[in-house]
């Protein structure tokens, strides 16, 4: 009975939020998921390896390289990579701003969710997908809760 009425609370508080905004900033968020993703797995291939291409990404990603090939050359217009045919993948400045931003995200997000007792491998597959679509307050309010309960656990 007590869930039934927290969820008409919480339907009731979200439906006098303004309408235009509500899902707005989540399309907006879809239309960068996939770059985050992708300068991302970039940075951490370089770090590992020393290089990254095609290849690695297909089979970090499990997709076919023309897969891969096709969103490397949309980052590539958008000024996040750069790469030469059968070269490796580099990232731009800008490329590497974003890879920085959402490897950050997520490493807050994944604190989060172990913070609140959330098991490891189930924190890390949310937190992939919880971290392109959580706003800068909400980070801010995630990360001063996992450092306070990291910080209690001591």
């Amino acid at each position: 009975m007590k869930n039934k009425s927290f969820l008409r609370a919480c339907v009731s508080v979200m439906a006098k939020l303004p309408k235009v905004n509500r899902h707005q900033r989540t399309r907006a968020d879809h239309s960068t998921e996939l770059a985050e993703d992708y300068v991302e797995a970039v940075a951490e291939l370089i770090e590992a390896h020393g290089s990254c291409r095609v290849t690695d990404l297909a089979e970090y990603f499990d997709v076919s390289h023309v897969t891969v090939n096709r969103a490397v050359a949309r980052f590539q217009r958008a000024g996040w990579v750069t790469t030469k045919p059968y070269g490796p993948i580099e990232l731009t400045k800008q490329g590497t701003q974003l890879a920085e931003s959402s490897r950050r995200r997520h490493a807050i997000v994944y604190q989060f969710l172990l913070a609140l007792g959330v098991d490891e491998k189930t924190a890390a597959t949310d937190a992939e997908g919880i971290e392109h679509h959580v706003s800068p307050e909400t980070l801010q309010r995630m990360e001063q809760f996992a450092k306070q309960a990291n910080s209690k656990s001591r």
